[in-house]
């Protein structure tokens, strides 16, 4: 009998991956996954990192599992094949050209951003390969301001938008987020939202914690009180646990107990 989930998500900084946790992805964790995969289960990492990021974390995480996709940056897709991860070229240079067309009709606005943000915040404020503008504000209460007349901005130019984890913001193409990525997967291996499984604690995790991406919601104790809220509202599974032991626990109760859980319980675990 298949399993009710056949397409696994999860997000990677505190909700897989707890950088200062010994180990940093729990056993159990890995275990589940490792049997997942082995049932036919595909696995895809969704992270705000880069590439190179991504692969130093893991190796540092020491998995004896590998994951069968990654999503890179919010968007960019890449398979594992043959001991490496290759990238959809066709679905990455489609998000580059996007990417290319929008940011060329926001540069010029982009030293008036810069300047709004330095004369009011002490936030470090500039352009990298993926956004012509980054930000690392000082606490959550500057980002979340900072984030809030981004939004105002982003309201004017159509496809833009601002990704954000903590304190840590850029532009983005709304339309290559971690949920299209995620669903994009999932039509290239013929599966149904029905099918997939998400899990994440952030807002950047907000998109692909949607039921329309992914039947089955998960969120650590650890999550943004926003994350966990959006996960009770869909009848998600709110951990008491963190990170990936939260994890464990949201994957092991649907594989258990494929009926939904009612909208906004939260489960003791």
């Amino acid at each position: 009998m298949p399993l009710p989930i056949q397409l696994i998500s999860t997000d990677f900084d505190g909700t897989l991956f707890a950088e200062f946790e010994n180990p940093p992805v729990p056993a159990q964790l890995e275990r589940l996954l490792g049997r997942s995969q082995a049932a036919g289960v595909r696995w895809v990492i969704n992270t705000g990192r880069d590439l190179s990021s991504l692969l130093e974390a893991l190796a540092r995480a020491r998995l004896r599992v590998r994951p069968d996709y990654l999503v890179v940056v919010e968007r960019e897709i890449y398979v594992h094949e043959k001991a490496q991860y290759v990238g959809l070229e066709d679905w990455n240079q489609l998000c580059t050209e996007a990417h290319a067309e929008l940011f060329s009709r926001v540069r010029a606005d982009i030293p008036q951003l810069m300047a709004w943000v330095n004369e009011r915040f002490d936030a470090t404020v500039y352009e990298d390969a993926y956004s012509p503008f980054c930000l690392i504000a000082e606490n959550i209460g500057d980002a979340q301001s900072i984030h809030d007349y981004l939004n105002e901005y982003c309201a004017r130019v159509p496809g833009l938008t601002v990704v954000r984890n903590d304190v840590y913001a850029r532009l983005s193409h709304e339309a290559y987020s971690k949920g299209t990525a995620l669903s994009e997967i999932a039509r290239r291996l013929g599966v149904s939202c029905d099918h997939v499984l998400a899990a994440g604690d952030h807002l950047n995790d907000l998109p692909m914690l949607r039921r329309e991406r992914a039947r089955w919601l998960v969120a650590p104790s650890n999550a943004i009180e926003s994350v966990k809220e959006s996960v009770r509202q869909q009848g998600g599974f709110v951990s008491e646990e963190p990170h990936g032991y939260g994890v464990a626990r949201g994957l092991e109760f649907f594989l258990k107990s494929p009926a939904e859980p009612a909208a906004g319980l939260n489960l003791k675990t």
